[in-house]
């Protein structure tokens, strides 16, 4: 599909549990002794002004990271909503923009976006930091081409736009493929959690596949719709300990934020 548009749901409440986990994730292997080469097969533009006509069309953030900035969030959040207070709501870090602010200058990064709009916003953004290169390509089939240089850390992300089932099915397709490929690389998926339950058969893939990372959480909603999304959580294949306890931690404590703030 080449009609999704991230900047209509940037900053929502399913963009802080990816981003605030992701940047646990990408913290820990800024640290490691290996350079990290980061992939992604859904970039989209990379930052986002909250202000903007996309954002403001459903004022997703409002009950999203702008609630938390305003409101006293979980203590693990605290670093990441630090870097977004730096950057300020007009320039809002989407995955590939948190990636480039927390990986250091060793660190290789490959960012794949079909839709031809997004791909231009994302080089205009990005396209300067010599650690990026931005393909107008599909995402799945060329990541797979990919592979670490010696000695590198492969971290890939793939957030599709779930716009419809047949995205799960691609994905739980390419699932199997990415981690046969990158045996000792780490994967990680973004899922949507809908009310209708739509994602459980693939969540018992992955589960089945090895995923020692599921990080979930759900916030209330308004109304009976079946299809409602009401959660999202972050997946990953070979993601370290500590760093899953604390994205447990993080999911727990955020759903338990949302309950209160409604």
């Amino acid at each position: 599909m080449l009609s999704y548009q991230h900047g209509f749901h940037a900053g929502n409440r399913a963009d802080v549990l990816k981003h605030a986990v992701l940047d646990l994730i990408l913290k820990d292997a800024a640290k490691g002794p290996r350079p990290v080469f980061y992939v992604e097969t859904h970039s989209g533009r990379g930052r986002y002004d909250l202000t903007g006509a996309q954002a403001k069309k459903k004022a997703e953030s409002a009950a999203g990271v702008r609630a938390l900035l305003s409101g006293s969030a979980p203590a693990g959040m605290a670093d990441w909503l630090s870097l977004v207070k730096q950057r300020g709501i007009t320039d809002y870090p989407g995955s590939p923009a948190l990636a480039l602010a927390r990986l250091p200058a060793s660190a290789r990064c490959v960012f794949f976006e079909r839709h031809p709009a997004e791909f231009r916003a994302l080089t205009d953004a990005l396209g300067s930091d010599p650690r990026a290169l931005i393909r107008e390509a599909d995402g799945y089939a060329g990541a797979l081409k990919l592979a670490p240089r010696g000695g590198e850390q492969m971290l890939v992300l793939s957030d599709p736009s779930y716009e419809t089932r047949r995205d799960i099915e691609a994905l739980a397709l390419w699932t199997p493929k990415a981690l046969k490929r990158w045996p000792s690389g780490m994967v990680v998926l973004w899922l949507p959690l809908y009310r209708d339950g739509r994602e459980a058969e693939f969540g018992e893939l992955l589960a089945s596949l090895g995923a020692n990372l599921i990080a979930g959480a759900r916030w209330p909603v308004k109304g009976t719709e079946a299809s409602s999304l009401e959660g999202s959580a972050m997946v990953g294949f070979r993601v370290p300990k500590p760093v899953c306890d604390a994205a447990h931690t993080l999911a727990a404590d955020l759903e338990a934020w949302w309950a209160t703030a409604g």
